[in-house]
């Protein structure tokens, strides 16, 4: 696999952070956020295809080679927003577009709902606001999450003794993918352990969300994206349930249903080309 990127990491105030660069140097800047438990190899097919931009593909924090959040810090999907403004700041941009798939997707949005005049498009891929949450719910999501952050530093990250068999859990994980896309992952996601390979993200990830937003709180976000935004489905994705459709229809986004999973962008080089269809002429405005 050779793939076109320099490999960069960035000492932000509070973290570091790993990234791809993709594309010319003068390219119109944008930071692509990968899905959670993701890396930044997610845009491996797709980036190359993407042209006259200059793409900063973060490994968002927990993830990939960057570092993880320290004792006591936490990875609520508002945190990322502050990664986010930080890497822009590395670079200089005062305005930058963002690239997202799911998690990234969201998180995207609500960076651009936040600060809209920082951001100057959205292209989002399978995902736009986080699950929701109403207030009854509330207590006992806290208590839930609180007890299994008491637990999470007893408990062990499962050792694949190959890699193949690393490549073959992930296939089958959440958002399932081709084992080509998995491997890409796993090559960037995966380190050595003492009887095998382990995913190099953060035990804390996998811990339950303390809170979340209620769907007014995240259709807030959405309604105040003040730039021009792209949204990509897949047909075989994660936002066909009844409720999403009817939401995606209702966004004052450009949407794009496209055939293919929810990593329809990594999945194969068909389903790389087809996203890259609907983003050139979008970024060439």
């Amino acid at each position: 696999m050779s793939i076109p990127f320099e490999e960069i990491r960035l000492r932000l105030p509070h973290i570091e952070v790993a990234a791809h660069l993709y594309g010319p140097e003068d390219g119109q800047p944008v930071i692509a956020l990968h899905g959670w438990l993701d890396n930044a190899a997610t845009f491996s097919r797709l980036a190359p295809l993407l042209q006259g931009i200059r793409i900063v593909a973060l490994d968002l924090p927990g993830h990939g080679h960057s570092d993880h959040r320290p004792a006591g810090a936490s990875y609520n999907i508002w945190d990322y927003a502050y990664d986010v403004l930080q890497t822009a700041e590395q670079f200089g941009w005062k305005r930058f577009s963002l690239l997202g798939h799911s998690m990234g997707a969201i998180v995207s949005v609500m960076l651009a709902g936040a600060m809209p005049e920082r951001i100057d498009r959205l292209a989002l891929i399978d995902g736009v606001i986080p699950y929701t949450g109403e207030a009854d719910t509330a207590p006992q999501k806290l208590g839930d999450s609180l007890q299994a952050l008491l637990a999470v530093d007893g408990k062990r990250k499962p050792v694949y003794p190959t890699f193949e068999q690393a490549v073959s859990a992930r296939m089958k994980g959440v958002g399932a993918v081709s084992h080509d896309a998995a491997e890409r992952l796993a090559q960037r996601g995966l380190m050595p352990v003492p009887g095998g390979y382990t995913w190099r993200t953060d035990a804390r990830l996998m811990l339950p969300s303390p809170m979340r937003l209620s769907r007014a709180h995240a259709l807030a976000f959405v309604h105040r994206v003040a730039c021009p935004a792209s949204l990509v489905l897949a047909h075989q994705g994660l936002m066909t349930q009844p409720a999403m459709v009817e939401l995606s229809e209702a966004l004052p986004f450009q949407l794009h249903r496209l055939p293919g999973g929810h990593h329809l962008h990594l999945d194969d080089q068909a389903g790389a080309e087809t996203v890259a269809a609907v983003f050139n002429p979008f970024f060439a405005v």
